[in-house]
């Protein structure tokens, strides 16, 4: 039986821990947050992924997940409607489509709870890799046959086995906060976006209109710790200092919000995603970016193929994974370049590239 461990447990982790546990694995997933990661914004299933899903026997439990989106309007800095429309979402695109969007975290803890028998490692992180000895920073070092690095943008697993992030991290030239706060706008599953030429963002109703998530972005690059939150939120603030319509109200709500996120709207382009007896998944090795519209389902799918290969064999696996995905990831990476040079919307190759993989 071989020894699996996989760093991070948001969506491509637990994903390939379900497949790799079936597959007769013996897995273990460490994290570096204490549980799993709250808040995040929502993202959207679609194409072979919600195909992953209904393999897992999950797709009736995403479904009813949905948010529920019923439209959204886009406002100016005084709030005046520009549009509306019940057709489409900026987040979740046509809403006629079989696509189904759900909130980031409420998709993590559905994988998670289809990974009974998997060892979790909350609140510990990798330190370091040698061959296949594994260094933690609270939990004492071990031997494992295979390593998974499912652990996003910032991969430790990626810093430490294949070099720096810079050396493969690609700025596109905005940056993005979210995170949650009351429904102060009082909507109803829609949502509203107000957008500048600098500045701009949305809010959504989560939750059955319990709650919102907050969509707070700017242009242009700036040097941030990834890792210190604090002054993340003091950079928004100073950002947003003077913006209109609900702005300052959703900069209140931002203080006190305990999921706050921000970072860079970036991809991750790599020649290999595997090394010796490591290999990496999801945004850790192909990250699209949020415009792509396809992290989370190049995740689900990424997972499925790699556990896939690993099952038929564990010599050449890595390499065939790839082989198999590279095409598709490539092809969701050019796109969300094409939608970003559209103003953030999906252009009309979208669903193509979208329905673009066959599951094995």
């Amino acid at each position: 039986m071989k020894n699996v461990l996989i760093s991070g447990a948001s969506i491509g982790g637990p994903a390939l821990a379900h497949w790799l546990h079936r597959n007769g694995f013996r897995v273990t997933v460490v994290e570096r947050h204490r549980g799993l990661r709250p808040g995040g914004q929502a993202v959207d299933v679609r194409g072979p992924a919600l195909d992953v899903v209904e393999r897992m026997g999950l797709g009736d439990r995403l479904r009813s997940m949905t948010t529920g989106m019923r439209g959204m309007s886009m406002v100016d800095e005084q709030g005046n409607e520009i549009y509306r429309s019940t057709e489409h979402t900026l987040s979740g695109g046509d809403l006629a489509s079989p696509d189904v969007e759900v909130m980031r975290d409420d998709l993590a803890r559905l994988l998670v709870d289809a990974t009974e028998g998997v060892e979790y490692l909350f609140d510990d992180t990798i330190t370091a890799i040698d061959g296949t000895r594994v260094t933690f920073e609270r939990t004492a070092p071990r031997d494992f046959d295979l390593i998974v690095g499912a652990d996003g943008l910032h991969s430790t697993v990626r810093r430490l086995v294949f070099g720096p992030e810079e050396d493969f991290l690609h700025h596109l030239g905005t940056n993005l906060a979210v995170f949650t706060a009351p429904n102060f706008l009082d909507l109803d599953h829609w949502q509203v976006f107000q957008q500048g030429e600098v500045l701009g963002g949305g809010i959504m109703s989560a939750r059955a209109n319990a709650e919102c998530r907050v969509y707070m972005g700017f242009h242009g690059e700036v040097s941030f710790d990834h890792r210190d939150v604090e002054a993340q939120r003091r950079l928004l603030a100073e950002k947003f200092a003077d913006a209109g319509w609900e702005w300052q109200t959703a900069l209140k709500h931002m203080w006190e919000a305990p999921d706050f996120h921000f970072d860079a709207m970036a991809q991750i382009r790599m020649p290999s995603w595997s090394r010796d007896d490591v290999v990496l998944l999801g945004d850790a090795g192909y990250c699209g970016s949020p415009l792509s519209g396809q992290g989370t389902s190049m995740a689900l799918v990424g997972a499925y193929v790699l556990a896939a290969e690993l099952a038929a064999g564990v010599d050449g696996a890595f390499g065939r994974y790839e082989d198999a995905l590279r095409p598709y990831v490539t092809a969701n990476q050019e796109m969300a370049l094409k939608n970003q040079a559209n103003g953030g919307q999906p252009t009309e190759e979208f669903a193509a590239v979208v329905n673009s993989f066959q599951l094995p």
